[in-house]
């Protein structure tokens, strides 16, 4: 037997936004039907609080995959021209433990985080969504670019930094790479006024979208805050919002922007309905009516990375594509 490495050009190549899409649609019902073994990821920090290795293991029931994300976190690397969070997701044999597969981590987060924000955002917005604002530049920004675009007929794109310049670049970039017209915005509240789509992957640990700004109807991914003391909504944000997450267990210990709010007094315990793959399977209803706002809560959970190397693992395969390191012989 052979482990398969991917590196992560190859994670790109392989891991299109349409077919991820749809393999994070299949992870979050299998997720709410009871198919899978998802602990909570734990965290070892660094003394000087730094950096941390976070771990992610579970077991995704369709299709059968067996493995863990374990990943390290250094706020600052962004200083050094580094990404900040880097690390692998390993694939082990169902059936004997062998290790199967090992692929960079950083690129099928950026995909599949953005896939599952394109699975709720199909799930939850309205079908004439396409004004969509974008909190944040970096990776998570780029790839929900991606995912929007996979799953919604943009009309208008804004992006907001809380560096210009970046903003700037990122929309010069994207517009000259997706071929939709991006505009850079001096403030969050100019990209979020008049949105029906909202996508925040920013690093924010204080609120960045009021609820003030919000249209009725819109629909919002948060993707940044996954600590439970860190948020990028406020509470009248999350207030206005018909909430709804990818793992309940995980959103009730690690959603800041939920934590938080229900702290301040702002909703109570109940406002979180519940998880996308319950929408999904139709055991409960998503957006009731066209004015509703409604709030996917993402914290990204393992199965979600395992059905991605499931993938990248068989695409890998049949395309004769990484490098192959005997195993057990």
């Amino acid at each position: 037997m052979s482990l398969v490495v991917l590196n992560g050009a190859d994670v790109e190549r392989l891991l299109p936004m349409n077919e991820c899409v749809g393999l994070m649609e299949q992870a979050l019902r299998s997720l709410s039907a009871g198919e899978v073994v998802l602990p909570l990821r734990t965290m070892t920090w660094l003394p000087d609080r730094r950096g941390l290795l976070g771990l992610m293991p579970g077991y995704l029931g369709e299709p059968r995959s067996f493995g863990l994300k374990v990943v390290s976190v250094f706020f600052h690397n962004h200083e050094h021209g580094l990404p900040s969070h880097q690390g692998v997701v390993m694939l082990f044999d169902v059936e004997h433990g062998a290790p199967i597969g090992v692929f960079d981590a950083d690129t099928i987060t950026a995909i599949r985080t953005a896939a599952a924000s394109g699975a709720a955002t199909r799930a939850l917005a309205r079908t004439d969504a396409g004004d969509l604002a974008i909190l944040g530049a970096g990776a998570q920004a780029r790839t929900h670019l991606d995912a929007m675009a996979a799953v919604c007929r943009l009309r208008r794109v804004r992006v907001w930094n809380r560096t210009p310049g970046k903003a700037m670049a990122f929309a010069i970039a994207e517009s000259k790479r997706t071929g939709h017209r991006v505009e850079a915005v001096p403030t969050a509240e100019a990209a979020v006024r008049g949105a029906d789509l909202i996508c925040t992957t920013t690093s924010a640990k204080e609120p960045v979208l009021l609820g003030e700004w919000l249209t009725p109807g819109a629909h919002i991914n948060a993707v940044g805050a996954c600590f439970n003391t860190h948020r990028e909504l406020d509470g009248a944000a999350v207030r206005r919002a018909r909430v709804f997450t990818d793992c309940r267990e995980s959103a009730e210990n690690e959603a800041g922007d939920l934590i938080l709010a229900i702290e301040e007094g702002a909703i109570g315990k109940e406002h979180l309905i519940g998880e996308i793959g319950q929408v999904l399977l139709g055991k409960i209803p998503g957006r009731k009516s066209p004015e509703e706002i409604t709030l996917y809560e993402s914290l990204g959970v393992a199965v979600e990375d395992l059905a991605a190397a499931h993938h990248l693992l068989q695409r890998a395969r049949e395309t004769h594509t990484g490098v192959r390191v005997p195993w057990g012989e």
